[in-house]
């Protein structure tokens, strides 16, 4: 595990594209419970250790995750997530070129339970949810290109849907269109960047998880916008 920020009230860390955030109905360990070791061991805790799962990200994607250490820091980013105060940018790894190099995506989103997807629509319907992002493109190779994604609402699988409907579905997406699996069972979304004002001391805090190893994703680092490391707690 990465820990990307580090204080008495929060930490973010990189999760790998083949954790779950929180506990499901898998019994696989969750990131919650290695953040809680993490703690418990660097900071020599008594005890059990509060860890609060703020958000969470589906299971094949990587990047940042924000947890709070306090029941303080709980409930205000639990809000600060709700009303749309955190700025959240994804990396998404296509296989067609987008219609626009850059633009803005509306749909509403009708949610399965049973396949456990979304569908999106153009116009609004019964149970729908309104959904939007903006995109732009930052670069292409010979057979896929790199979207980065800016989520405006949260829905559930909300960036998968909506580039899937725009006609480009991300890399080894298989439930949302993709050609075929990627060999690791990820999908090439990463979440590159949060930023939010700090739910106690109220500065800003920005932080950049590092974009995964494998050569497809180092082969796009130079169009990826700069990352500047967040500076850990002592």
């Amino acid at each position: 595990m990465e820990v990307l920020y580090d204080d008495n009230h929060i930490i973010i860390v990189s999760k790998n594209s083949s954790e779950i955030v929180q506990g499901d109905k898998t019994g696989d360990k969750p990131l919650s419970e290695t953040v809680a070791a993490w703690i418990k061991e660097k900071y020599c805790e008594p005890g059990n250790v509060f860890v609060g799962v703020t958000h969470r990200l589906d299971r094949p994607v990587s990047g940042v995750v924000v947890f709070a250490k306090t029941g303080k820091a709980l409930s205000r980013l639990n809000d600060m997530f709700r009303d749309g105060n955190v700025s959240k940018r994804y990396l998404a790894i296509v296989k067609n070129l987008p219609p626009k190099p850059e633009g803005e995506l509306t749909h509403w989103l009708v949610r399965n339970e049973k396949q456990n997807r979304s569908y999106a629509y153009d116009s609004e319907k019964p149970g729908s949810k309104k959904a939007v992002l903006k995109y732009r493109l930052l670069g292409s190779s010979v057979n896929y290109h790199l979207l980065e994604v800016e989520l405006l609402t949260g829905r559930h699988h909300q960036i998968r849907c909506q580039l899937a409907k725009m006609g480009c579905p991300i890399k080894g997406d298989l439930k949302y269109g993709a050609e075929r699996s990627n060999p690791d069972a990820s999908i090439s979304l990463h979440a590159y960047c949060v930023s939010f004002e700090h739910p106690v001391s109220h500065k800003r805090i920005t932080v950049y998880a590092p974009i995964p190893g494998d050569s497809l994703w180092q082969s796009f680092r130079d169009v990826i916008p700069q990352e500047t490391p967040a500076t850990l707690s002592e």
